[in-house]
């Protein structure tokens, strides 16, 4: 990895995560249920079929998505970089991939490559682009990983589909593994340009054999891209905390076992000092119509300010809605964190 590749990751200091694919529809409801904290795990917190879920993708017609716009308001609002979800845990791809056509261009009349798009926005106004991608939990595939570790304690929602898929003892992450995820992430590095970081989330059931191949894949294709803690099994460049935390220092070895991360690994501190809190602007990830406890403007300069200043890089999440928009509230606050800095 090159000085320049550490030393843009340290100086960038603020960032934004987007949340989008098809949970985005739902806004957070199902049949009169509300999905709970994070919108974007609504189908397995209401136990949602394939059969029914899939249906979704047919509605999926953005219309007034405009990726120039959304990377223009994030170099706006002072951040350096964005990091999008190419694929979440509902196994739905937001780019057209040729693996499985279950994705954005294939299977929804939107037609479109949004993560394409938001790609050439980056490149033309100068934003870092990174990819988010669940390399573990995919609920569209039968084999997707989560099938170890029973149900989420606190939401009492299961980590991988059994309701479509309910005999856990036969799945194998490594059909998954070998037919779907790795070869994704093949097409994300090859087809996409230079992308500054891939953001990897809950290792739960990847073995070392695993992790090892996708940090190998990455550094063959892309040297310089950053690949986070979250990887698991110790393959990584830099450090991803718990989500929302805002630590007092830079945690030790044995407070970051102690950390929301380390329920799935068992990571060191970042070998380069490279550190980044992801945070939510209200409590859903996903785009939630009710959710409106919204951080403030003051609140995230002021959390921004304490991450930076220890050194850790805060990205910070928005989810747009069906249509392809930012929540107006979002968008004002995030404007006005510039009157706080």
């Amino acid at each position: 990895m090159s000085t320049d590749t550490r030393k843009w990751f340290k100086e960038a200091g603020y960032g934004m995560m987007i949340h989008w694919g098809l949970y985005s529809l739902l806004a957070g409801e199902w049949k009169d249920q509300k999905c709970g904290n994070y919108a974007e795990w609504i189908q397995t917190r209401c136990r949602i079929p394939i059969s029914e879920y899939d249906k979704l993708a047919t509605a999926f017609n953005p219309i007034y998505f405009n990726a120039d716009e959304i990377v223009k308001f994030a170099k706006d609002c002072g951040m350096k970089y964005l990091v999008f979800t190419s694929k979440h845990h509902e196994g739905f791809a937001m780019y057209h991939s040729k693996v499985d056509k279950f994705n954005v261009v294939d299977a929804t009349p939107f037609k479109r490559d949004v993560l394409g798009e938001l790609a050439e926005a980056c490149y033309k106004n100068g934003l870092k682009f990174g990819l988010y991608y669940s390399q573990d939990l995919d609920w569209h595939d039968k084999n997707g990983g989560g099938y170890l570790s029973g149900h989420i304690p606190c939401e009492g929602t299961a980590w991988c589909n059994d309701w479509d898929f309910p005999d856990n003892d036969k799945k194998d992450y490594d059909v998954c593994f070998r037919n779907k995820i790795y070869p994704q992430i093949e097409e994300l590095l090859r087809n996409y340009g230079e992308l500054s970081l891939i953001w990897f989330d809950v290792p739960i059931t990847l073995e070392e054999k695993h992790s090892r191949a996708i940090f190998d894949l990455v550094k063959k294709y892309q040297p310089d891209c950053l690949i986070n803690s979250r990887l698991g099994n110790g393959a990584y460049d830099y450090v991803s905390l718990g989500d929302n935390e805002v630590p007092e220092s830079i945690p030790d070895d044995a407070e970051l076992k102690e950390s929301m991360m380390n329920a799935f690994d068992g990571f060191k501190p970042s070998p380069y000092g490279l550190y980044e809190t992801a945070a939510t602007v209200n409590n859903s990830w996903g785009y939630c119509a009710w959710d409106q406890n919204w951080k403030s403007a003051r609140e995230i300069a002021d959390i921004k300010q304490k991450l930076n200043h220890l050194g850790i890089n805060y990205l910070l999440n928005v989810g747009p809605d069906g249509l392809g928009r930012i929540p107006a509230e979002c968008r004002r606050i995030l404007r006005n964190v510039a009157k706080y800095d």
